[in-house]
């Protein structure tokens, strides 16, 4: 049944995206690009959607309360191509730095084109990255969040974090608060796989990191604080879903934190 699930969701998570993408286009280029931002969102629901009536997968979500207003930046955990949309719903005007060649792809680039998201050469140096900080700045500026992975890709649930500076370059440059984000998406909805596993977890919200510290040292906070919110919440998710198969990653991860001591 998890495999004909998976299949049945499968087709109708691409067919759902076709379909809107082509309907909706003459509505989506045609609207003010804040109202636009109504399609997208609705896919997005509407694919949560199917992950809880096909699958039987759904979440909730903890800590509303910790967005800011105005511009920040949310610095989410990133396991599943289901993380990557499942929260619009719910941001108000979010814009991402994406690579280039994702505007390249005929109606998909032009559909984030019209969100003025910020295309980057991710090998890019100098005053390319000088263009894509004032672009940044510019949105901060105008009340937008910025979405940032910090650890650049997606990684398993309880593997070996592997987190980039670029975010703490970022804080630093635009001094906006950056609102650390967990979850364990990738139980659910694995990189790369077909599977897709019912059962219901949290999204948490964590309270925002104030923009002045020293880069430095809110890179090094940042990695506590998601590290530390990441394990407790994999012990969380475990419990509340105990017939839940694991990754190797988190069975490991789980096993590590079960023996530690005490406090």
């Amino acid at each position: 049944m998890l495999l004909l699930r998976s299949i049945l969701f499968n087709t109708a998570f691409y067919t759902n995206t076709i379909l809107r993408m082509i309907l909706l286009s003459p509505y989506y280029f045609l609207a003010p690009r804040k109202a636009a931002f109504s399609v997208p969102k609705a896919w997005a629901s509407s694919n949560n959607w199917l992950m809880e009536k096909i699958v039987g997968a759904t979440f909730e979500i903890e800590g509303m309360e910790n967005i800011p207003e105005g511009g920040c930046i949310f610095a989410p955990k990133h396991q599943s191509a289901w993380d990557t949309f499942a929260l619009l719903p719910y941001q108000r005007d979010p814009v991402y730095i994406l690579k280039r060649e994702l505007m390249w792809i005929p109606l998909f680039g032009w559909y984030v084109a019209k969100q003025r998201m910020i295309p980057v050469n991710r090998g890019a140096r100098g005053k390319v990255m000088v263009e894509v900080m004032k672009r940044t700045r510019q949105e901060m500026e105008n009340g937008r969040q910025l979405i940032i992975y910090p650890e650049g890709t997606r990684r398993a649930p309880g593997d070996e974090p592997q987190y980039r500076y670029g975010i703490a370059r970022i804080y630093r440059d635009v001094q906006v608060p950056v609102v650390p984000i967990v979850a364990h998406w990738g139980l659910f909805w694995g990189r790369r796989k077909l599977i897709k596993h019912p059962g219901r977890f949290k999204v948490r919200i964590l309270p925002p990191i104030e923009p002045g510290m020293d880069p430095d040292a809110f890179y090094a906070h940042l990695i506590e604080t998601l590290e530390k919110a990441s394990d407790e919440l994999l012990i969380e998710t475990v419990e509340a879903n105990p017939n839940l198969p694991l990754p190797p990653t988190a069975a490991k991860r789980l096993a590590e934190l079960r023996a530690q001591p005490a406090d």
